[in-house]
């Protein structure tokens, strides 16, 4: 009985080693096939140079350079080194999302003795609660039919639904109600999801005239109006550059473009969209200022333009034709993107190198609104980070 208990263990033990050779066979054996195949594959295509003169094992380079992000951020690069927002930024949002509690011991990790660093000064009397005001009302407009009584100092900025998804635009419109400031679409035009959450919307006005242009893609009054009929619509930015590609037009790849997002963009759906790199109308200070006009003249409602600064002595030769042709015909208010701002996707070099930071740019332009006594005129809002 014990003979034959053994030679049954005996039996299962070589079956199990020869099904596991076999299994190593066939495993090596695919793993060659598999090598050869890539082998003759990287020598035969001609997209990737590195693949092709050493094949196989040039694949390693884009694995290693894939892999090279997640090394970086979760085990070489410090709490502060990443930008433009940093590992102790981004946890931050994250404990505060999820409702955990956001506080640190032992003081910053910032470097305060770095160049550039933003400081704000505190009191030593700093306000009680039962003492707190509501902010100054300022007043966008005051010379369009319905000016915009804006009550906050804090807004959020441009961002296009279709760059961002469906549920981000709705937590910023709820937000931005339940924090009482306004919420700017960006150039992708007005979705209903902009609306749902009840905040004051500034509609932009991109090169392609998302949302409010005709089949030929020139701006419509009509469309114009329809925006405008909203409550909610406060006023009308005119974007001619902004930070994330000042100077350069835009690409929707026909792949992003929905039924939905034609039907807000007011676009064919499944076909390219190309943003040209400026309105195709200005081409002058006269005509911007008179497009800006037109845009109030149409909606009811302020409207002014937002720009990237590049340069002072335009502002010197737009001021002056805005005195010479009278203040009251003055944008309403200009936004000053930087080039440390801008959310959409650009090329290294413009996103690097084009235009002026915000803190240079935005004391600049207005010391010439006000070398021009047209500080109060115009209102001044600042974009970027």
């Amino acid at each position: 009985m014990n003979s034959l208990i053994q030679d049954i263990a005996t039996s299962t033990v070589y079956a199990f080693v020869e099904l596991f050779v076999f299994a190593l066979i066939l495993l090596i054996g695919v793993g060659l096939i598999t090598v050869l195949f890539m082998y003759v594959v990287d020598k035969t295509q001609t997209k990737h140079a590195i693949r092709r003169n050493y094949p196989v094992i040039g694949r390693f380079r884009y694995l290693f350079e894939e892999l090279g992000e997640y090394f970086r951020q979760y085990f070489f690069a410090m709490d502060r080194e990443e930008m433009p927002f940093n590992r102790s930024q981004r946890s931050w949002v994250y404990r505060a999302a999820k409702g955990v509690d956001t506080t640190t011991a032992f003081g910053s990790t910032r470097d305060i003795r770095g160049v550039g660093n933003v400081f704000f000064v505190s009191t030593p009397y700093p306000t009680l609660e039962t003492d707190a005001v509501e902010s100054a009302v300022v007043t966008i407009g005051p010379l369009a039919k319905t000016p915009y009584e804006a009550k906050s100092l804090f807004n959020i900025s441009g961002m296009s639904y279709g760059a961002i998804s469906k549920p981000a635009v709705r937590a910023l419109s709820n937000g931005a109600r339940m924090a009482g400031c306004w919420m700017n679409t960006g150039e992708g035009g007005l979705s209903p999801f902009h609306l749902e959450g009840g905040a004051d919307i500034v509609f932009q006005i991109g090169t392609a005239k998302y949302g409010v242009r005709d089949e030929h893609g020139a701006l419509s009054d009509e469309k114009l109006r329809a925006v405008a009929a909203h409550d909610q619509v406060k006023m009308f930015e005119l974007k001619i550059s902004q930070g994330a590609k000042p100077g350069k037009g835009g690409i929707l790849p026909a792949a992003k473009v929905s039924k939905e997002i034609a039907e807000i963009r007011g676009i064919p759906a499944g076909e390219s969209s190309i943003s040209p790199n400026r309105h195709p109308e200005i081409d002058s200070i006269p005509a911007l200022l008179d497009m800006i006009e037109h845009i109030r003249s149409v909606t009811g409602k302020p409207a002014g333009f937002k720009m990237v600064v590049g340069g002072y002595e335009w502002m010197d030769k737009l001021c002056r034709t805005i005195v010479e042709r009278g203040i009251d015909r003055a944008p309403d208010f200009i936004t000053i993107d930087s080039s440390d701002g801008g959310t959409g996707a650009a090329p290294p070099a413009l996103m690097d190198y084009m235009g002026l930071p915000l803190s240079e740019s935005l004391p600049a332009v207005a010391n010439k609104l006000r070398e021009y006594g047209l500080k109060e005129r115009i209102k001044l809002i600042a974009s970027g980070n």
